[in-house]
């Protein structure tokens, strides 16, 4: 089965065509640059680009998998991202789908986003490489700018939530911090090169948030604010800049880590599934290879580094096993977003 993605939950713009787990195509627009000014993603902004963009790279998928006059002639399905997600950039996406479902004929898959982060780790390239294969059950960790849980991934499309975040995301609480060191947007990649270069030291030793609770649910948001009150406080240190982003991160970091091995210890799997924009962060790939390294394990990452971001060849993937056991929508005319979607 070939399927047509498309991916509009946030501020990238992208489409793909996908069979079982290859990407056979595969285009992105990314916004960075549009809310870059402003800090953050503008909903506003956000809707408005994915309107102007989709039909393009609809377009472009299409053209980069086949040359085909008919481009839809050789797609079997349209698939979409329903949630979670901002709503009106959703919006865009899902309405796009239903056009294309309608006009050409086409079944509905629609996947949720969180779905496809965790398949991330197991996308091929159109040559079928990596050759990786499913050994379940295993211990998720999605950590990313809207995201951070733990999941138990049983089979195929089949999940159980044992732990999430009860306000701030890991990736959000980084954003956040380099916005008050006044690095820009997006942040983690800033606070990360600044971290390396003084060899991710922790001088400040932050709080590590909720690791005496004897849960797996995470919490950011008071590390965020006495990062705030340090700064605010403390003034004449912010010309430590690398030290203060390096410490920062680390205390994200080691909360993490020390989640995990607790998630390890209480469900007893030690195959790992690490996703979410935050991946592409280096230092958390070693201290997650670390870890496993003790419980003889093994860490899975997204197969390749657009993955780590929003992308519509992960949704494809999910998608193809949602076709397979004929879990399409019913009612085109009803799917509606859902921003807040849970597994389900």
């Amino acid at each position: 089965m070939k399927i047509l993605s498309i991916d509009t939950s946030c501020d990238e713009t992208s489409v793909a065509v996908t069979s079982g787990r290859k990407v056979l195509s595969n285009v992105i627009y990314s916004q960075i640059l549009l809310h870059k000014k402003w800090g953050g993603v503008v909903p506003s902004i956000a809707k408005r680009a994915h309107e102007e963009r989709i039909d393009f790279v609809v377009e472009s998928a299409l053209q980069n998998f086949s040359r085909s006059k008919n481009l839809f002639e050789k797609i079997d399905a349209i698939a979409v991202t329903q949630g979670p997600g901002l709503a009106v950039a959703l919006e865009v996406g899902i309405k796009k789908a239903k056009e294309l479902a309608i006009k050409y004929n086409k079944k509905l898959i629609a996947v949720n986003h969180l779905e496809g982060h965790i398949y991330s780790a197991f996308v091929q390239n159109s040559k079928g490489n990596p050759k990786r294969d499913f050994k379940f059950p295993y211990l998720a960790l999605i950590v990313s700018g809207g995201h951070t849980e733990f999941v138990i991934f049983k089979d195929h499309l089949e999940y159980e939530i044992i732990g999430s975040t009860l306000d701030d995301a890991g990736g959000e609480a980084l954003d956040k911090a380099a916005k008050l060191l006044g690095l820009g947007y997006p942040g983690g990649p800033v606070l990360e090169r600044l971290a390396r270069e003084v060899d991710n030291i922790d001088s400040h030793n932050f709080p590590r948030p909720m690791l005496k609770s004897k849960d797996l649910n995470f919490s950011f948001s008071g590390l965020k604010t006495s990062f705030y009150y340090f700064l605010k406080n403390n003034p004449d240190q912010t010309s430590n800049i690398k030290l203060l982003a390096s410490s920062f991160q680390e205390a994200v970091f080691d909360t993490l880590i020390k989640k995990t091995e607790k998630a390890i210890k209480l469900t007893t799997i030690n195959q790992l599934i690490v996703v979410g924009g935050v991946v592409a962060n280096l230092r958390l790939r070693k201290l997650m290879r670390d870890l496993v390294k003790k419980y003889n394990g093994e860490v899975l990452f997204p197969t390749y580094k657009y993955l780590t971001g929003d992308n519509a060849a992960m949704i494809g993937v999910v998608a193809g096993y949602k076709g397979q056991k004929n879990k399409f929508v019913k009612n085109i005319d009803e799917l509606d977003r859902i921003p807040r979607m849970g597994f389900t």
